[in-house]
């Protein structure tokens, strides 16, 4: 099987280190250093920029597609053109194509679900965005189903958690704190990207929205007293939701993420058969929280 990679980053690079072995890779960034981190990742990589039709008649055919570009963390405008325009441009050029991919992962974000008080939400919980970001996902997911079908292309939903994993662990926030509560759903890189390989090596869910989220979602204070005591430091300080929205100072974005509460099932790629390498975060962090107790920081 040939998987093309279009946004080969932080999950795609990983994806990529795992399906090398047994099938033929081909990591898409826009940029020369981009390239070469693909590159020593050991598989091949085509510079492209996925909105560029053109740019795009560079990559071979694919079996399957891998959209995981990102928008940089940019605002709405930017996400909308890498999420929607990009996409869609990616569909068809890649649908048109003499022999078109029979499959494509779109990796979107369970930001889409909006707030939910802290109560489980699953892939049959509706969508309720709650920024122009997280909209602009929504629709990316549509296209990712219905302007696939149109192609003749299976288009399959992988949601992410929180990413973390190396580079992202992110230990100085939850050590110093201030901690605001709420809910952290996590899931491990390796993870992310073995869910999606697990998906296209055992031919699943085929159109269809498959969560991609670890076995426990985490109260905020809680994982930062246990990273805390793992480290071996004092417990960090703790805000409550309302004495953090009392900041004159938090911006429109920050107060919406704190009003965003839910808890995320992976029942479904559970039943699907998938096994984690980390379960849960307890797992997850080792190797930060040992490189932590080794250097201090």
């Amino acid at each position: 099987m040939r998987v093309v990679i279009l946004g080969c980053g932080y999950v795609g690079l990983e994806l990529g280190r795992q399906l090398r072995g047994d099938h033929d890779v081909v990591g898409v960034r826009r940029s020369a250093d981009g390239i070469a981190a693909i590159e020593d990742a050991g598989f091949e990589g085509v510079q492209a920029d996925v909105t560029d039709p053109d740019d795009l008649t560079t990559v071979p055919d694919a079996d399957a597609l891998v959209f995981a570009a990102s928008s940089g963390g940019r605002g709405a405008d930017a996400a909308r053109e890498v999420y929607v325009d990009g996409l869609r441009t990616a569909i068809e050029a890649f649908g048109e194509r003499d022999s078109p991919p029979e499959r494509l992962v779109y990796t979107s974000s369970t930001g889409v679900y909006g707030d939910h008080g802290g109560d489980w939400v699953d892939e049959s919980t509706p969508l309720e965005p709650t920024t122009e970001k997280t909209e602009v996902l929504a629709e990316a997911e549509r296209i990712a189903r219905e302007v696939a079908a149109d192609h003749g292309i299976d288009g399959t939903v992988a949601r992410f958690a929180g990413l973390y994993g190396p580079d992202r662990y992110r230990l100085e926030r939850y050590l110093e704190g201030p901690v605001t509560e709420g809910y952290l759903n996590m899931v491990h890189r390796e993870d992310a990207a073995g869910a999606v390989r697990y998906l296209l090596e055992e031919d699943l869910a085929r159109d269809e929205v498959v969560l991609v989220v670890d076995d426990e979602p985490a109260p905020k204070w809680e994982f930062a007293d246990w990273l805390a005591a793992e480290c071996g430091v004092s417990e960090p300080p703790k805000r409550t939701k309302a004495e953090r929205l009392d900041d004159p100072d938090l911006s429109e974005a920050a107060r919406r993420r704190i009003l965003t509460s839910k808890r995320c099932s992976n029942e479904y790629l559970r039943e699907l058969g998938y096994e984690f390498a980390y379960p849960t975060y307890r797992e997850g962090y080792r190797e930060a929280v040992e490189a932590y107790r080794q250097t201090g920081h």
